[in-house]
């Protein structure tokens, strides 16, 4: 069960996102907020990382195995883990800005699952679980009734929103979907997490002078960006992918439905906003398959995924 656990904490520190972002600073963009968690949290997830995979590859080699070699194609997997991690934060700032926080939490990351499915599906030639298809299930349908209540805007969907939610969920199932390949060659995750933390951090900084980022020379910008970067970012992930170590990518991006279920309840607690009926059964249905999903995760092991040619 602790990787199950280990995910399921990265997704409850990825649903104080939008909250956090929401109670920051006046001036903020999308962008910006997305720029300045990259440079901060990437870098830092780079520098947690490191020490964990030096020490693991020696672990390697202490038992007379040869660890991974960095072929080039491996490194431009590890490196597109970033690309997607850094497409991922404007497109999930944009549908939260647009649609309010728990609308555009629930979007983006109810979309992920059945993605990451697909495309594990399709790399793999291996059907999904019965059981992954019923918690799936369960969770997708919990999360359109969230969605369709009505009870987090009082001025509707709008469209661009919903496609930077959802294209936030597809940059979320690819880069899941490659972290799980990478694991399946014989890459330790803390190697993988190090990689995708320096790619995206690089990216960020890159950045940074073409984004306004006053907003954090405030206390309540500063203390944003940090928590944003550090906690939502650096240690979100680094229990995200060793969690990988013995989940499919569709079992752990269903998992992270817990998301979606924190920030509801982060913007009823925090934000003030009012739930109707129809979503404080969507809570229920979703909490029922992550239920499942982590009985079945316990009882039956997921066989490895044949892994890409790289």
């Amino acid at each position: 069960m602790l990787p199950v656990l280990a995910v399921i904490a990265a997704a409850v520190l990825f649903g104080t996102t939008g909250t956090s972002q929401a109670l920051g600073p006046d001036g903020t963009t999308p962008l910006g907020v997305g720029v300045a968690r990259l440079a901060i949290g990437g870098s830092g997830l780079a520098l947690a990382a490191l020490p964990l995979a030096i020490r693991a590859r020696r672990r390697t080699r202490a038992h007379a195995e040869a660890p991974p070699r960095f072929t080039p194609g491996a490194v431009a997997l590890m490196a597109a883990t970033g690309v997607c991690l850094a497409l991922y934060q404007p497109l999930f700032f944009l549908g939260t800005a647009r649609n309010g926080v728990a609308m555009g939490t629930v979007i983006a990351l109810g979309s992920a699952p059945v993605l990451a499915g697909l495309l594990e599906w399709s790399l793999t030639r291996r059907r999904p679980t019965g059981w992954w298809i019923l918690a799936t299930a369960l969770a997708t349908v919990g999360v359109a009734l969230l969605a369709g209540s009505g009870g987090f805007s009082t001025s509707g969907t709008d469209p661009l929103g919903i496609l930077g939610s959802i294209g936030a969920g597809a940059s979320f199932a690819v880069f899941a979907n490659i972290q799980r390949r990478l694991i399946d060659r014989g890459w330790d995750p803390f190697t993988v997490v190090a990689a995708m933390g320096a790619s995206s951090g690089l990216v960020g900084i890159a950045a940074v002078p073409f984004v306004d980022l006053s907003w954090m020379s405030t206390p309540g910008g500063l203390v944003m960006a940090l928590w944003l970067g550090l906690g939502t970012t650096s240690l979100a992930y680094i229990l995200f992918t060793w969690g990988l170590t013995s989940l499919t990518a569709a079992t752990a991006a269903t998992l992270t439905l817990a998301e979606p279920l924190t920030a509801t309840l982060l913007g009823l607690v925090v934000l003030g906003e009012r739930l109707a009926p129809l979503a404080l059964l969507g809570i229920g249905v979703l909490a029922a398959g992550l239920v499942v999903l982590a009985w079945s995760s316990r009882a039956h092991r997921n066989p490895p995924a044949v892994p890409l040619e790289v």
